[in-house]
């Protein structure tokens, strides 16, 4: 086999490959006679098969296998004696007047087989020196009266309610049992019906305008509730239409007292109060190191985004943006919204999201480079962990999404690749000097228009409702 480098420009490379006809009809020979001892063909004992015989029946098949082999090795080849890091898998291309008829004339020996293959190349740096460089982490510590407020809504949330007396109508704060049928231009529609389904009046739980109408109601009253789905309804088909619904009221309840004292604590597993505030606080306080840190990780990549200019690969960056601009444009739909009433034009648009892909892709590299450098390493014990904490979040899917994920390996490395990419994030703070300043909880979750730009790029989450949990969401604002 002879491999001969034609082009090297920037990041690109192409080779010829030629295999000589001689050299085909060798590898060809030998594989079936690698298969005469397996195969059975009428009227031939087991071994005896003539490799001519061979020829005619599996010649086809196994000079295909030849050819794929032959590529392979060139490409490993390729790799190996050039020391190269490929972007992508390479490309191969025959001549044209080959393509169709490759296999047949390989089978005829009409000549060596002659190939091109295109590679591109990941860029060569040199890490940057860091010492200079000063980042700032945003501290929170949560404060009593937070405390106080999720102690609040916890003994709020998990207060009964009990039957008020016969006749007596419903309050602001009362929970009426509803069955309710909605209906948008007299039909009914999917998802707008539902029965037994307990309501806070003022929680706000349903549409604008729904829990207001219950107000005043008894046990066993029916009342047309009419009301407008909102513009940004969930549901593209619901959104903006006026709806109405018919609602019988099955129970009012009053609220019981929201006492915070020791029982409340014990009713979510804690010896007492004091413990379910060091609870609370500790809660609150992971929410505030968890923003903090992801502030303190965009500032970190700004740096180290300043740090490198380099050639980056052009099918990277084109796979960045296509996987970005899909979704951009696909949450543009969701919202009913053009570029033109976001204050911008598509070409625009693409402009910034372009630069965010090419961010995105230098960022990777270097990630990639340090902690091959720094020779980071994710166990198979940390994947399984990330994996399970997956299923979790799919309760009666359990043993499907464990299949999905054993089953596919691209998956799997997707779990793996932001351990990676946090171990690696965690190295690199440790060359920086990282500076606490405290501020305060609105500073801490304010956003930035980068942020906003680059979350504008992340698909939602899945999520699994049962029949009546999703009637509830329907009318559910």
């Amino acid at each position: 086999m002879q491999v001969t480098e034609t082009t090297s420009e920037g990041l690109k490379r192409e080779f010829q490959v030629l295999l000589p006809a001689t050299e085909l009809e060798d590898r060809l020979n030998t594989e079936l006679s690698n298969i005469k001892g397996k195969v059975q063909i009428k009227g031939f004992r087991p071994g005896k098969v003539p490799v001519a015989h061979l020829r005619k029946v599996y010649g086809k098949s196994v000079m295909a296998d030849v050819l794929q082999n032959a590529v392979n090795e060139a490409n490993q080849q390729i790799v190996a004696d050039k020391g190269l890091k490929l972007a992508l898998e390479p490309q191969i291309e025959f001549p044209k007047d080959e393509e169709q008829n490759i296999i047949e004339r390989a089978l005829d020996a009409k000549g060596d087989l002659a190939f091109k293959v295109k590679l591109e190349v990941l860029p060569s740096f040199e890490l940057a020196d860091l010492s200079d460089v000063s980042i700032k982490k945003l501290v929170v510590k949560p404060s009593d009266e937070e405390i106080t407020e999720a102690l609040e809504r916890m003994a709020k949330d998990g207060r009964s309610f009990e039957d008020r007396d016969e006749g007596a109508e419903a309050q602001s704060g009362d929970q009426v049992v509803i069955d309710f049928v909605g209906r948008i231009d007299g039909v009914e529609f999917e998802g707008g019906k539902g029965e037994d389904v307990p309501l806070e009046l003022g929680s706000n739980t349903f549409i604008p305008g729904f829990e207001d109408q219950l107000v005043g109601t008894k046990v066993g009253d029916t009342r047309l509730v009419k009301t407008a789905f909102p513009e940004g309804y969930q549901a593209e088909q619901l959104a903006g239409k006026d709806a109405e619904f018919d609602v019988t009221v099955k129970a009012v309840k009053a609220p019981g007292e929201a006492k915070i004292d020791d029982e409340l604590a014990k009713r979510f597993g804690m010896d007492d109060l004091e413990k379910l505030k060091e609870a609370v606080s500790k809660a609150i306080g992971s929410d505030y190191e968890a923003q903090s840190r992801r502030k303190l990780k965009k500032e970190l990549l700004d740096a180290l985004d300043g740090k490198y200019a380099f050639e980056l690969p052009p099918s990277l960056v084109h796979q960045e943006f296509a996987a970005v601009w899909a979704q951009v444009e696909q949450d543009l739909k969701n919202r009913g919204k053009t570029f033109e009433e976001e204050g911008t034009s598509e070409e625009k648009a693409q402009s910034e999201y372009r630069k965010i892909a090419e961010r995105r892709v230098r960022l990777g590299l270097v990630l990639a480079q340090v902690g091959e450098t720094a020779d980071i390493k994710i166990s198979d014990d940390e994947v399984n962990q990330a994996l399970f904490a997956r299923i979790r979040q799919f309760p009666g899917q359990e043993k499907q999404v464990y299949d999905f994920y054993r089953n596919n390996p691209q998956a799997l490395a997707e779990l793996r690749a932001p351990l990676f990419e946090e171990k690696v994030v965690d190295h690199v703070l440790g060359q920086v000097q990282v500076v606490e300043e405290p501020v305060s909880k609105e500073t801490l979750f304010a956003e930035d228009d980068e942020a906003d730009a680059e979350g504008a790029s992340k698909a939602d989450e899945p999520k699994d409702v049962t029949k009546n949990e999703a009637a509830a969401e329907t009318a559910a604002g």
